[in-house]
Formats: structure tokens, C-alpha cells, sequence
């Protein structure tokens, strides 16, 4: 059975395995590396920094990669939460060794990847930076630095089906699973019920040596795994335009990701997405 200490998705289920994972480094990063090159897991379990359980850290190589599918609209905010995701799994690997030494540590070369599996427009490859987000100085008068004194960029690849096809059919991993995701989308504007959607992309993709064995294996929590990321994506959209509704103008960004927040909150108290739904709407009710 997959791994279920916390609520994978179909990505996380699909590429936690060390070599499945070593193949789309290799893909991402456009390098060879041996096989032999080990790769350590170090995911953070429930913390959704990301929203969703969709995120995978690891280390190959000298480096501390994380990366995460984004199948909703991406996050102008992403490059912020992969560094507070970052100390995370830093504070974690220190742990225990003084950060006051006079040894100097060592410590892996960070990369970070969003892999894009949404149905909005997005170019096939695109740069997040951290210092996009930060204040003006110049604003209040004071001098700006040539360049930013912390950086971190994200890169975000475009895998939906058809797109960046020199760097997804490096890994036939990453092939099958854009074709499987392909098809769902379209059997899902074909039949209009995500459940049937799935059920026939899944019968398409075995018929057609397309994660065969993944699916053999896995087909009925694929269905409920995806189920339940359609269903929290709903849950958050609901949050979101409540929040957008309720709040004032220049306090709506804020009162969404509140928004977001609580409904996370609300899962990690063991609700399920109708429990939550039905939560949301007592409280709109409230309001009104």
C-alpha cells in the first residue's frame, strides 16, 4: 500500500520512490546522474505550506530539492513559502549539531521546482524570486542595493500534456503521468463528472501502457486520492470568494489567505470536505 502517514496525492504517491524521483531530478535539472547516486527523502509530513499534500523534499547529490505539482492558480506568494518550508527542513537536519561551533556546517545546495498541472494559461517555463515580493526602499527614501541580499527563485515548469516535451519525456514518469492527467481533463470536458472522468482515464491509460503498473496497483485510492484534491480545491475556492465577498478592499488578499488558512485548520481537525463545506456556510450565515 502507499505510504499514508499524511494524505498523499497521485503526484506524491507516484515520485516518492527513489528512483522514480533520481529519474525527474535528472529531467528537471537536465543532468545525468548515476544510479547508484543515492537520494534521501526528507518531506516535511503535515505542514501545507503548499495547500495541498503535493510537495516532495529530498536530497541527491549535494542538493536539498523541493518541488510540488500546482494544479490551481499559481501563488504570487510561492517563493516565500518554499523558504519558510526550507527552514523547516533545515532546522530538522541541524537539529542536534551547534549552530555556534566553530566548525563551520555544511549544508546542501537548495533548488526548488513547481511542476504546473492547472487549466489556466501558463508559459512552459517561468522564474519566481523571492525579492519580487519585498518593499521598496527607494519608497521611503533609502538607498537600494544593486541586488537583493537574500534571494531564492523558484522555477515552474509547465507539464500539462503537449507542453515542454523536451524536458518531460526525459523522464517517462513524468511522460505517462502528464498523458494520464491529459486524458482526465479531457474525459472530464468529454462526460462532465470528475468520478467517470477518472475511472475511464484510468481504463484508457492500462489499455495503453500508460502507468500500468502504478494504476494496477494503485487505481481505486488514485480515484479518491484525486477525489479528495478536487474536493479540497473546491473547499478552498468556497473560502476564497467568502473572503473575497466579506472583506474590505484593501484588506481582501489578507482575508483570503485567512480564508485559506481556516479551511486547512478545519482539515487538520479531522473534518472531511463536506463537514467543512457545510462549517462554511453556517458561519456565511452568521455574517449575514
Amino acid at each position: 500500500m502507499i505510504n499514508r502517514k499524511y494524505k498523499d496525492s497521485v503526484f506524491t504517491a507516484l515520485f516518492s520512490a527513489p528512483a522514480v524521483l533520481r529519474g525527474l531530478y535528472c529531467a528537471l535539472a537536465g543532468v545525468s546522474l548515476p544510479q547508484d547516486v543515492p537520494v534521501s527523502i526528507n518531506t516535511l509530513e503535515n505542514v501545507l505550506y503548499m495547500d495541498l499534500y503535493n510537495d516532495i523534499s529530498f536530497e541527491i547529490g549535494g542538493k536539498l530539492v523541493i518541488l510540488v505539482e500546482h494544479q490551481s492558480t499559481l501563488n504570487p506568494n510561492l517563493a516565500l513559502r518554499f523558504l519558510l518550508y526550507l527552514a523547516r527542513v533545515l532546522e530538522r537536519k541541524v537539529k542536534g549539531r551547534s549552530l555556534y561551533s566553530s566548525k563551520k556546517l555544511s549544508i546542501p545546495s537548495p533548488e526548488f521546482y513547481v511542476l504546473y498541472n492547472g487549466r489556466e494559461s501558463c508559459p512552459d517555463e517561468q522564474v519566481l524570486k523571492l525579492s519580487d515580493l519585498f518593499e521598496k526602499p527607494q519608497d521611503l527614501g533609502l538607498p537600494e542595493k544593486v541586488y537583493p541580499l537574500l534571494e531564492l527563485e523558484v522555477k515552474v515548469i509547465n507539464i500539462n500534456e503537449g507542453r515542454n516535451s523536451a524536458v518531460i519525456n526525459r523522464c517517462k514518469e513524468l511522460a505517462e503521468y502528464s498523458a494520464f492527467m491529459g486524458k482526465i481533463q479531457a474525459f472530464h470536458k468529454e462526460l462532465g463528472n470528475r468520478e467517470e472522468a477518472v475511472n475511464k482515464a484510468v481504463k484508457y491509460c492500462r489499455k495503453n501502457d500508460i502507468l500500468n503498473e502504478f494504476l494496477e496497483l494503485y487505481a481505486t485510492e488514485v480515484l479518491n486520492m484525486l477525489l479528495e484534491e478536487w474536493n479540497m480545491d473546491d473547499a478552498i475556492a468556497f473560502a476564497r470568494e467568502e473572503a473575497r465577498e466579506d472583506g474590505r478592499e484593501e484588506g481582501r488578499e489578507e482575508g483570503r489567505e485567512e480564508g485559506c488558512q481556516h479551511v486547512l485548520n478545519l482539515l487538520n481537525q479531522g473534518l472531511t470536505i463536506d463537514e467543512i463545506r457545510q462549517q462554511l456556510e453556517i458561519e456565511q450565515c452568521a455574517r449575514s
